[in-house]
């Protein structure tokens, strides 16, 4: 992509309104744009940010059985009537203008529109277990939405539904969808804490947590330093200091961002749309049900938290918008576009600073916000030695790197 072509451009100043380096940064690259509290657009840039996430997404949850689907964005009362959900004050109402009371609600979460279809197509044991997953924009009405995209009203979620013949092959899928998980945050550059937390308006029982250690997250948790056990402190009764229950190592308290979770739900669901199996003896049982959700907003954001400098964004390559940041300098111009060409039509990721009206320093100012893995700089000194200037935006030095070698490379 030649940034001269992308219409969104960065900017020298924070956000009035914006005090987390999420925001921050996001909106100064070009990643995002808020349209209202919690709400944003994203931009071609974070797009392709979410679009990598969404990618790790999908293979880890394919490896683990789990298909696709897309359910709908609106949701009718009914389903959440047959679990006393419609009066849940996260929703968002909707109606026809002609209407008097809403009929709908946006979707913020899709347990109840999932059982029901399920219903349609399990009869026996032998159709299950089976997972489903979507992604697809979520809607709740976020009464502190704030912090860029870490709390949000209209977010991007990854939901996936399993559906089993007992408990015991809920808790077995249980373990392969948590270390799923920790190989998508690992793909993604986040080191995350496993931690026991509340079930909320989800499930009676407790649920597991994903959370990434950052000044900025909304969440305390106490960690036992010796085996990682953690608890978050809304369900905790431990304190800094107290012995972990689990290895009797010091516990210590950190704020931490939820960058995801999973719910036992049990029969919660099933009873009340009457998903039933008939088991191997012939009887009748409910579908024993598990759910488990990541936020591709809230790991673009926890990521920009934890990989930044006072510069701008270090992206992992991983979910880089582009792993090279390409910059002409002097009247190298056509050499430029002769190294872009050939790198982009070798299937390389490259964004290319071709613009005419930029200084150097503003140039490199832009790479270093936008924060590619890769800066390749060409000049009239580094092609007085047929070379290019390499860069790592983790790195402070740079090298001098013949052409035909940078190139082969970076391929």
């Amino acid at each position: 992509m030649r940034l001269s072509k992308l219409f969104t451009k960065t900017t020298k100043e924070n956000p009035k309104d914006e005090i987390s380096v999420n925001a921050q940064l996001l909106e100064r690259g070009g990643f995002i744009y808020k349209n209202s509290a919690g709400i944003y657009t994203f931009l071609p840039l974070g797009w392709r940010v979410a679009d990598k996430i969404a990618k790790i997404i999908r293979e880890e949850m394919n490896k683990i059985n789990g298909v696709e689907m897309l359910m709908p964005a609106l949701v009718e009362k009914r389903y959440l009537d047959a679990t006393k959900r419609w009066d849940v004050g996260i929703g968002f109402e909707a109606k026809g203008k002609e209407e008097k009371k809403a009929g709908f609600v946006l979707g913020w979460t899709h347990e109840e529109v999932i059982t029901e279809i399920a219903s349609k197509f399990v009869s026996s044991y032998k159709d299950l277990p089976f997972a489903a997953y979507q992604i697809q924009i979520k809607f709740r009405n976020e009464p502190r939405a704030k912090s860029g995209l870490l709390r949000g009203r209209e977010f991007v979620m990854k939901d996936l539904y399993s559906f089993h013949a007992s408990e015991e092959d809920l808790w077995k899928y249980y373990e392969e969808v948590k270390e799923a998980y920790l190989k998508i945050f690992h793909r993604c550059g986040l080191e995350v804490i496993y931690t026991v937390a509340a079930g909320g308006n989800f499930t009676v029982s407790n649920t597991n947590e994903f959370q990434v250690v950052a000044a900025v997250g909304e969440d305390t948790i106490f960690i036992c330093e010796k085996c990682g056990y953690a608890e978050n402190s809304e369900i905790s009764n431990l304190k800094p200091g107290d012995a972990c229950p689990k290895c009797g190592g010091e516990m210590i308290e950190r704020k931490a961002i939820e960058v995801g979770n999973i719910f036992p739900l049990g029969t919660k669901y099933s009873k009340a749309f009457n998903l039933q199996f008939v088991n191997e003896s012939g009887k009748k049982e409910y579908v024993v049900m598990g759910s488990y959700g990541i936020g591709l907003g809230r790991v673009m954001g926890a990521v920009v938290e934890v990989y930044n400098d006072e510069n701008g964004i270090i992206w992992p390559e991983s979910i880089a918008p582009f792993k090279i940041h390409l910059i002409a300098l002097d009247e190298t111009k056509k050499e430029a576009d002769e190294i872009y060409e050939k790198i982009l039509h070798g299937g390389g990721e490259i964004l290319y600073d071709d613009r005419d009206d930029k200084t150097a320093g503003e140039k490199f100012a832009d790479a270093d916000l936008i924060g590619c893995p890769l800066r390749i700089v060409v000049s009239e000194k580094t092609l007085q030695k047929n070379s290019v200037e390499v860069k790592r935006r983790s790195e402070k030095g740079t090298q001098l790197v013949g052409i035909d070698n940078a190139i082969d490379n970076l391929l």
